[in-house]
């Protein structure tokens, strides 16, 4: 999809788009309302005002639009594209050991039991083991902080689902 032709969708249509990019309905209906876009500097420079503006909740709603890391299945309904992506965002985990993918699980319930929501994190490449090494460190994280860590992580999420947007 190109830019001009993302500019040209309907409303309903552009924020179903931006939905595959993001799980936050607030940030989706801001960014179809903020268009036409001049140019992909205006698009993301507009998806990080947007995100900058999102509560608590909003970040809570996105980040139940992902699999859990080694898993495929989102807490919300996925489009095709959507589990595609993560699907190849996550790939790194398919090389993981055993050992290591029981520790993710494992983490991964923690993280999910003491903040309430799941570990995002931008997996694009990303090994197994790294990924398990930012999942412990942030395990130490206080809710707030860690809230701030994953909406980060989402952001850069974000970006890279708009680009490849654009590009197919």
């Amino acid at each position: 999809m190109t830019l001009e032709q993302l500019n040209q969708l309907s409303a309903s249509e552009a924020e179903a788009e931006f939905l595959k990019c993001c799980g936050s309905g607030a940030w989706a209906h801001s960014m179809a309302a903020a268009r036409p876009f001049a140019n992909e500097q205006q698009l993301f420079a507009n998806a990080d005002e947007i995100s900058s503006s999102l509560a608590d909740g909003d970040w809570l709603e996105a980040f139940r639009a992902h699999p859990k890391i080694g898993e495929q299945k989102a807490a919300t309904a996925q489009s095709q594209q959507e589990k595609n992506w993560s699907a190849q965002e996550q790939a790194g985990v398919a090389t993981a050991s055993a050992e290591t993918t029981a520790q993710l699980a494992e983490r991964n319930r923690e993280y999910e039991a003491k903040f309430g929501f799941i570990f995002i994190v931008c997996a694009s490449g990303k090994s197994p083991e790294e990924m398990l090494a930012m999942l412990n460190n942030r395990l130490h994280n206080e809710p707030q902080k860690e809230l701030f860590v994953a909406a980060e992580e989402q952001q850069k999420i974000t970006r890279l689902r708009l680009e490849k947007l654009l590009s197919q």
